[in-house]
């Protein structure tokens, strides 16, 4: 099966599922390292893909998220007449039933043992004491947060961060930083992805807060870091004083 993956999540997911399936990936597709994928195409950026270069190497299917890609490039890519499989991604049951629709549905490939590691790491996470209460910037200029039904947001809960803004009206509110200092929570949760936070850039804006600097891939990724994921986050969040 010829495949391109607009996700890099699941460029991931299919490159250590299924070694040579990938024929394209887009720009911001990091792991696995350019070295270890190959010949494999560059297809242009999640939000503005090129669909003639997509269409030109004669995928079997190409792989999308409803979040991540935008409906009229997947359109554009229907309408040349390419397979597209879309994926939804709201917390960790659906992050892991779809990832099993695309590799053992889709793709026709046995379920990996990655995924069923995943799940058993996940299953063993019991967080211990109150939960405590954050916000979640993913952007700042301006300042952006997990808000409601967010697939990060269900994994923080999971290890007993409680995300202040999950009632929020919207997935990814714009809140300014001075009313996120007045918000009352225990700690800031900083990822280093979508925005590129840092101990200089981000903790500075919230002065006596204590900040929990994490990897975005294994807080906002569905793929084989999933299996890893609690480990490598509770250990940041312990290092940030959060039990």
């Amino acid at each position: 099966m010829r495949v391109v993956s607009l996700v890099p999540s699941l460029t991931e997911a299919v490159a250590v599922s299924a070694p040579g399936a990938l024929v394209g990936v887009t720009d911001w597709c990091t792991h696995p390292a350019p070295a270890e994928l190959g010949d494999v195409a560059r297809v242009g950026g999640t939000k503005n893909p090129d669909v003639r270069r997509i269409a030109e190497l004669r995928p079997d299917l190409v792989i999308a998220n409803e979040e991540e890609n935008r409906a009229p490039d997947l359109a554009e890519l229907r309408a040349a007449g390419l397979r597209v499989l879309v994926t939804e991604v709201r917390d960790l049951p659906q992050a892991l039933s779809e990832l099993e629709r695309l590799l053992v549905g889709a793709m026709g490939l046995e379920r990996p043992g990655w995924l069923s590691d995943a799940e058993a790491a996940w299953a063993r996470v019991a967080p211990a004491g109150e939960p405590r209460l954050a916000f979640v910037p993913i952007w700042r200029r301006p300042w952006m947060v997990l808000g409601r039904d967010t697939f990060a947001g269900d994994l923080l809960a999971r290890l007993g961060v409680r995300n202040a803004y999950a009632g929020h009206a919207e997935r990814y509110p714009r809140i300014p930083a001075a009313e996120l200092a007045a918000a009352g929570c225990d700690l800031v949760v900083l990822p280093d992805e979508p925005y590129r936070f840092t101990a200089g850039d981000g903790p500075e804006a919230f002065p006596g807060l204590p900040a929990a600097l994490l990897s975005g891939r294994h807080l906002t990724w569905y793929g084989p870091s999933l299996a890893e994921a609690p480990a490598v986050l509770a250990a940041a969040l312990r290092a940030a004083g959060v039990a």
